[in-house]
């Protein structure tokens, strides 16, 4: 039997798309004979879902998994809003987010190697259900959040927050949470934000004060106004509750004696940049797809 080298698996992974074990196992079974291996892959169905890997996907849902002071934010993408909603997407997310939980796991490629179940791993799971769907499917990011108390808020399947707080109550805790998924909060107060960021903000208002002429005292008052209002707008104890606008958040967990040692909100294709294709591209995509 021929040795299968990393080149080999290398270039059976450029060719398909499939991740290194896959290429590894169909390498093994076609005795090490990349185009016998391309072809037992696209009769069982595997290259339809590489090819398909190629796709971006953009949309997806956002799930939430808690086993007691711990929770998990996971965010799978699927290409359409459509296969977001389907009940063997819903299904294949929420084993995921239970098993990434169970694992303590957060990466991706980590998460691709758990068991899905007794007799397949999330990455097999992901690409038998990309066959089903017609759709490429990606498990994107999880982050896992660990509190004394903890509240989790969902906005549809677009937006999950967990905030992790001690003191107060269950319900002033779920208004966090839903402050959170509205108004986006960069940090908890002021001293989280991010010394960068703050050194970005003040370089931004300084250029904007010292254009207005006026004497040095005038701009250091304008630049400190300006980042005062930016904290204003991007901290958490800071900004206008979402349930009583007529109140600061701040007040309202001091209030309620409730302090929030963590959050993390995540959004459905953050930072993923979505190609847009028109109507008359995608009818001629899609014809090209049939004759092949």
């Amino acid at each position: 039997m021929t040795a299968i080298s990393a080149s080999m698996v290398k270039e059976l992974r450029d060719r398909t798309g499939l991740g290194m074990m896959e290429c590894k196992k169909a390498l093994s079974e076609a005795g090490g004979d990349i185009e016998v291996a391309i072809d037992n892959l696209r009769k069982s169905g595997q290259a339809k879902a590489a090819k398909k890997a190629g796709n971006i996907a953009a949309d997806g849902a956002i799930i939430i998994a808690q086993d007691g002071n711990r929770a998990l934010l996971l965010e799978v993408n699927s290409q359409t809003d459509f296969v977001a909603k389907d009940e063997n997407f819903t299904k294949f997310a929420n084993r995921v987010a239970e098993v990434a939980l169970a694992n303590n796991a957060t990466d991706a490629a980590e998460i691709a190697n758990l068991k899905f179940d007794d007799t397949l791993t999330v990455e097999e799971a992901r690409v038998e259900l990309v066959q089903k769907i017609g759709e490429n499917i990606q498990v994107r990011r999880g982050y896992i959040v660990e509190g004394e108390k903890l509240a989790t808020y969902r906005h549809g399947l677009k937006i999950g927050v967990v905030v992790a707080y001690t003191g107060g109550d269950e319900e002033t805790g779920k208004g966090v949470a839903m402050h959170v998924a509205a108004f986006n909060p960069a940090a908890v107060n002021a001293e989280d934000v991010p010394a960068e960021i703050l050194a970005k903000e003040k370089e931004i208002a300084e250029a904007k004060a010292i254009e207005s002429g006026k004497p040095a005292n005038i701009v250091e008052k304008m630049v400190q106004g300006s980042l005062d209002k930016y904290l204003n707008e991007v901290t958490l104890l800071r900004q206008a509750y979402v349930i009583d606008n007529e109140k600061k958040v701040g007040d309202v967990l001091k209030a309620a004696g409730l302090t929030v040692t963590e959050f993390k909100r995540f959004e459905v294709g953050e930072g993923i940049e979505k190609k847009e294709v028109n109507f008359a591209d995608e009818v001629a995509a899609a014809q090209a797809e049939a004759a092949k």
